[in-house]
Parts: C-alpha cells; sequence; structure tokens
C-alpha cells in the first residue's frame, strides 16, 4: 500500500508533465501560426511583385506607341509625362507614373569610356560645375565637387583635383573610390564633399543612366522650371530666364526639328559651342517607371529604367525593388 505522500508525489509529476505538454503544444501552435503568416506574406509580395512587373509591362506597351507615334520626335502629346495610372487588382490596387528619365544631368558623363577603362571627361565636369553654379553652388566648391565625381567613377588612382583612393582610406569607415559608372544616384552620398544639403538641392535635377555618353535634353518634353538644365547644356550660353521664357513658348506640339528649334527668337545671339548643340534633343531615349503595389495586405515598390533604341525597341536598361531616393 502506498503512503500518502507517494501518491501527492505522483499527482505533482502528472501535473508538471501536462504543464510541459500544454507549453509544447502552444508554443508548437505558435510556430505553426507563424509559419503560416510568413507563408502567406511571401506569397502576397510575390503576387504583388508580379502585379509590379505588369504594371512595367504596360508601360513598355505605352512608351513602344510613342515611339510609333514619330520616330524622330517624342511630344508631351497624350499628357503622358508624370501622370499617374491608377488600375484596381483584386484584393489590392497597383499605380504608376512614366516620366521622360532624360531630362536630368548624367552623372556618369563626368567620364567616357566603359567597363573598366572609364577616364576623366573635360565637357562633362564642365557642365556638372554649371548646373551646380546654377543652383547656387558657388563655382569653386562646384569644381571641386565635379572633380571628386570625376575621380570616384575613373579607372586611374591619379587624382585630378579631386579625391582618390588615398583619400578615402583616411575616412571612417575605411573605403575606396567606386572605379565604376554610378549605378544609382544616391550612391553620390558617398562621394567626398556631396553633403546632405548639396545631395538635396541636385537630386531633382541628376540621374545616373547605364551610359557615360552626354546628357541627352529633349526640349520638347523639358518644363520651364527646369530650365537649368539647358543653361547646363549649352556651358551657360543660355541662361536659365531666357531657356525658361523658350520653353513657355514652345509650340503646342512640340518643335519640329532643331534647326526651328535654334531659330527661336529667345536664342538670337546665344549659340553654344557645336558639341553642346548636339546634346539638345527632340527625342526620349530613357524613360523611367515608378510602380506600386498593394495586394493583400503587402505591397511591392518597382523603379524601372527602360531604353528605347534606335529602331523603337523598348529595353530594360534598369530594374530596383525599391523607390529612386
Amino acid at each position: 500500500m502506498r503512503r500518502p505522500d507517494e501518491k501527492g508525489a505522483a499527482l505533482l509529476t502528472v501535473l508538471l508533465l501536462v504543464a510541459v505538454m500544454s507549453i509544447i503544444a502552444v508554443s508548437v501552435l505558435d510556430d505553426i501560426r507563424f509559419g503560416v503568416r510568413r507563408t502567406a506574406n511571401a506569397t502576397g509580395r510575390g503576387q504583388a511583385q508580379l502585379y509590379a512587373l505588369g504594371a512595367e509591362e504596360l508601360a513598355r506597351v505605352r512608351i513602344a506607341r510613342l515611339a510609333r507615334l514619330d520616330s524622330g520626335r517624342t511630344t508631351l502629346k497624350g499628357d503622358w509625362n508624370g501622370r499617374a495610372f491608377r488600375f484596381p487588382i483584386e484584393n489590392g490596387v497597383m499605380t504608376g507614373r512614366i516620366t521622360d528619365a532624360t531630362g536630368c544631368f548624367n552623372l556618369n558623363s563626368v567620364a567616357a569610356g566603359q567597363g573598366t577603362r572609364l577616364v576623366r571627361r573635360e565637357l562633362g565636369v564642365r557642365q556638372f560645375v554649371i548646373l551646380m553654379a546654377a543652383l547656387g553652388i558657388p563655382s569653386g566648391r562646384g569644381q571641386t565637387l565635379a572633380d571628386n565625381l570625376a575621380d570616384w567613377i575613373d579607372s586611374d588612382d591619379i587624382g585630378m583635383g579631386g579625391a582618390e583612393d588615398q583619400d578615402y582610406a583616411r575616412a571612417a569607415p575605411v573605403y575606396r573610390t567606386g572605379g565604376a559608372m554610378l549605378a544609382e544616384v544616391s550612391e553620390l552620398r558617398a562621394v567626398r564633399g556631396f553633403t546632405r544639403d548639396v545631395y538635396d538641392r541636385l537630386r531633382p535635377y541628376v540621374c545616373a543612366p547605364p551610359t557615360t555618353d552626354l546628357s541627352p535634353i529633349n526640349v520638347n518634353t523639358l518644363a520651364p522650371d527646369r530650365s537649368v538644365l539647358i543653361t547646363m547644356v549649352t556651358l551657360g550660353a543660355i541662361p536659365a530666364e531666357a531657356g525658361a521664357r523658350l520653353l513657355a513658348g514652345r509650340p503646342a506640339d512640340g518643335w519640329d526639328n532643331l534647326q526651328t528649334f535654334w531659330n527661336d527668337p529667345v536664342l538670337v545671339d546665344r549659340v553654344p559651342e557645336d558639341a553642346a548643340r548636339d546634346q539638345i534633343a527632340l527625342r526620349t531615349r530613357f524613360f523611367s517607371l515608378d510602380a506600386d503595389v498593394t495586394y493583400a495586405g503587402s505591397s511591392a515598390t518597382l523603379n524601372t529604367l527602360l531604353e528605347v533604341d534606335s529602331s523603337g525597341v523598348v529595353k530594360l536598361a534598369a530594374r530596383r525593388w525599391t523607390r529612386d531616393e
């Protein structure tokens, strides 16, 4: 016959086992619940990204249609530039905006070449200095910033008035120059001298397409409040005020040809150098798509750069699953 204290010990053991099993069961159920939630979130995010890629395909179709309208010109006909479109989808909504991605200074144009063979381009540096001056950055400081950017991108380690590896080696933390084209504008913040204030001032007027070509400015799509870009391209020959008047008086369907553009009365006695004249264009090469999708509690953000080649084919130039900062 068992003693009463043994019966109490057995009951306590059973209760402890039940408590431990209950804790284990709750933990397992929590893991299952969280696993189901993670799977649902991953599925929702994956579906949201697929919808964003659908927006990219819609953008391709729209841009290809623009190219077919007139292979030699891109105008604002159809009110497409910067206009948002919105599509309701099951359990969510998809929004997007197509913009002309060439109405900006190409930061990579301070160098020439491709791949790992990049050298400083003086004309690109000069244009960057003039743009910064037009935006209120003193020319002396602008020259230093432009030199720093050129040294950051070029392939050599020879300082041309800017900063090279040995200069960044004294920073904390230590890092090196890129030695390659900028993949996105936000990389500019790693270059010496580009403080938050400078970056914020420049950001609306600069871009980083995957090419070192000098900035082509389509005057048929450029807004009057961005006339500093014409000042930049023409090396100051056309002041921002004159450029704004010129763009404000643009024909409703844009200029038919460049000769008509250069014959505009606003440009009398304001003829820039030949190299700068070649950058004024009537056709857009790069377009940007910003797409946002919400689906079943999940979201996706897509920034795509699309390029129209000389034959009118729309190709993917860059794609990022983040907002372009």
